[in-house]
């Protein structure tokens, strides 16, 4: 099996190579043919792999990155005055086909900004998109886009992102014809706004999507659609409701099970079913939002993600080149374009 290389930004997110150095190094344990990149402070990186094994030091290549992107950055400024950052510094590798694909915790507004300049996005693709997977009943799942990289988004926009959406739920999760549909205030076609009425034409109009209709927000986990379209604004606000709904239902939890003798012992019975929803639902399995539509393969990790969390977003960087996503959007992209001007 071909050498597979992943840059990593060791100092990316809340908790930086505190969480990111033991999760690559269960990565490398995982995937024979995987190598890293780190790229952060030499100092930093080097204690770390001087105490490994020599055959996990050979898997890594290090790149000394002197400057740091923090989460209050303006994006802006990071682009102009951090071009020696460790954020930075991925996205340039990728750029020059020295690594396969990145993984950041960093800073989401810095990323996005940089990334885009860096990568561009690919022919027929406007603007990125930030899409995850999301459980759903019945041991599903969904795509859900876009979750905070386009606050504003057209139909044009929209379309796209459908499109994109499509392609990685065919090609990461082996659906045929995934069954996309458009979030929205109601299901009714009378419902929406003009944005959301235009995007659906559009994507009734073309026969290279399996397009149903419109899911309500009460229908994000119901396992109606494969893909989930949205702006990034409705996304972000969704993805952070269900993050915070399952800590309530955790916090709540606890505090039952302590009120008295019996509450404890009927938790304590609970444990193992309650427990099995919690695995099911919890949000580090799903951590790794891909930044889908450029011209490299770019995934951002939760700002606060543990180190479970961050070996999922390695993970999903890996699948990624492996199904060489962005080939496969730029030739659904093509088709689509085609198929409009015939």
């Amino acid at each position: 099996m071909s050498r597979l290389t992943i840059a990593l930004d060791i100092m990316g997110g809340d908790n930086g190579p505190h969480i990111i150095f033991p999760a690559a190094l269960t990565a490398l344990q995982q995937t024979p043919h995987l190598h890293f990149i780190f790229c952060g402070p030499l100092n930093v990186m080097s204690l770390w792999l001087n105490q490994q094994l020599p055959n996990i030091q050979a898997r890594i290549t290090l790149s000394d990155c002197p400057q740091i992107v923090t989460m209050d950055d303006a994006p802006t400024h990071a682009l102009r005055y951090k071009k020696n950052s460790s954020m930075r510094r991925v996205l340039d590798l990728v750029d020059k086909n020295e690594a396969d694909a990145c993984v950041s915790g960093g800073n989401t507004g810095a990323l996005i900004c940089m990334a885009y300049y860096v990568l561009k996005t690919l022919p027929g693709i406007d603007r990125p998109a930030l899409i995850t997977l999301v459980p759903t009943i019945n041991n599903g799942k969904v795509y859900f886009l876009d979750l905070g990289a386009n606050i504003n988004c057209d139909s044009e926009v929209l379309f796209q992102y459908a499109v994109m959406g499509s392609v990685l739920a065919e090609q990461i999760s082996h659906i045929k014809q995934p069954r996309v549909a458009l979030l929205n205030v109601g299901s009714e076609d009378i419902k929406g706004n003009d944005q959301v009425k235009q995007t659906s034409r559009l994507l009734t109009d073309s026969q290279n999507i399996n397009y149903i209709g419109y899911v309500e927000g009460n229908d994000i986990f119901s396992q109606k659609a494969d893909v989930i379209v949205t702006d990034g604004f409705a996304g972000n606000i969704a993805l952070k409701s269900w993050e915070g709904l399952v800590n309530f239902a955790i916090q709540e939890f606890k505090k039952a099970s302590q009120h008295n003798l019996w509450s404890k012992i009927v938790a304590n019975i609970a444990m193992p079913l309650f427990r099995g929803i919690y695995l099911r639902m919890k949000p580090d399995q799903y951590n790794g939002a891909s930044l889908i539509g450029l011209r490299g393969i770019v995934v951002k990790s939760h700002g606060n993600a543990s180190s479970e969390a961050f070996l999922y977003a390695i993970r999903e960087a890996i699948q990624q080149v492996e199904m060489q996503v962005p080939d496969k959007i730029k030739g659904k992209i093509e088709a689509v374009l085609m198929e409009r001007h015939e």
